[in-house]
């Protein structure tokens, strides 16, 4: 036993990693679609803006909004130390964190060494990013570190500012149609504990790349800008969407490599850049509606915080059991594609799937 009470891996046993805990941060902030529609047009004169036009075209209906001054360390730590709250522990008990996040505070240092200093935690950190996908990343190393015995226990984390975007210039038409998606931005902390096991709870997965779509979404580094013109952020949705062709078969292929399909998947968590998007990966996946849970419209395009939210908010609904099959699809710029496959037990102790009812609400984590 360890010195927080926790029973380690028998010795002799293979070494597994699961989701002991999940935890979101909220800033109370809300914007709505109409708020944002209004301040554009008052911040760039000049500039047509059809009314309810993020509504109409993503499905926005509003984001959380960080209080000036926040930081993303800040939104990271808040819900990390949710996560060790919820788990009973203590900062000393993280072997390893790692921030995974699309928002960072500066180019150097790591922004995870801020997010530890901030918990107190005196562990190794480093840094994961990859757009959209950088969470996802992080589990797929956090396996890999706490299977081969090198940690026990990884807290990853992640703060999104994405509503910082929304506040670079639009000085024409064109500028405005490249930044539309960033509107839809919003802010959120989350994390994810990862412990290690002796029963299976990240089972399998899969990751691919095309990397000739890079073009396709991009918000420039600020030492560089020239580079690229004028313009920090640009998104143009169609492409990036064309980027992901074909992607879906590589998740029937893991899928179909660990003998399931997505007809045994009980939670879809899927990466939602807007309503549409959401609906056509689904579509795509074969997966029904009601086996996901839908956030955008509430929260925006939290970016990297959108899976552990949706985690979070399938767990408050009760929408998931001990054992119940999870599966996590991220799609992010660059063009960046991941399935992560695992079993959901959270408590760290395998039982025996119950009987559940699903809820089909819209409420809101806490």
């Amino acid at each position: 036993m360890s010195h927080d009470g926790t029973v380690p891996p028998s010795p002799g046993l293979p070494r597994h990693s699961t989701i002991a805990q999940v935890a979101v941060h909220a800033p109370a902030g809300r914007q709505t679609g109409e708020e944002i529609e209004d301040d554009i047009r008052a911040r760039n004169p000049g500039i047509r803006l059809l009314p309810g036009l993020l509504r109409q075209m993503y499905g926005f209906e509003e984001r959380r909004v960080a209080p000036a001054g926040t930081w993303p360390s800040d939104l990271a730590a808040a819900a990390g130390r949710r996560a060790l709250d919820r788990a009973g522990l203590g900062p000393d008990a993280v072997d390893l964190l790692i921030f995974a996040s699309a928002s960072e505070d500066m180019e150097e240092p790591a922004t995870a060494h801020i997010v530890a200093h901030k918990l107190g935690v005196t562990a190794p950190v480093f840094d994961v990013q990859n757009a959209c996908n950088g969470v996802l990343n992080a589990v797929e190393v956090a396996d890999a570190l706490i299977r081969t015995g090198r940690y026990d226990r990884v807290l990853i984390t992640t703060g999104e500012l994405g509503s910082a975007l929304s506040r670079l210039p639009a000085r024409h038409q064109d500028e405005l149609a490249a930044l539309l998606p960033a509107y839809t931005l919003g802010d959120l902390g989350a994390a994810l504990l990862l412990e290690a096991s002796d029963h299976p709870g990240v089972l399998g997965a899969t990751f691919h790349a095309n990397s000739a779509g890079w073009r396709a979404a991009t918000v420039t580094n600020p030492y560089f800008t020239p580079r690229f013109g004028s313009q920090s952020a640009r998104f143009d949705s169609h492409a990036l969407a064309a980027s992901f062709t074909g992607m879906e078969g590589a998740a029937f292929d893991a899928l179909h490599a660990l003998g399931r399909t997505t007809g045994d998947i009980h939670l879809c968590c899927v990466h939602q850049a807007s309503v549409p998007f959401t609906h056509a990966i689904l579509e795509a996946l074969g997966v029904p509606a009601e086996r996901a849970v839908s956030t955008f419209p509430c929260y925006g395009n939290v970016a990297t915080a959108t899976l552990p939210l949706q985690l979070a908010e399938a767990e408050r609904r009760g929408m998931l059991r001990p054992g119940d099959l999870v599966a996590l699809f991220g799609l992010a710029s660059g063009a960046s594609f991941g399935m992560l496959l695992m079993a959901w037990h959270p408590s760290g102790t395998p039982k025996p799937p119950a009987q559940r009812t699903r809820e089909h609400t819209t409420s809101l984590v806490p």
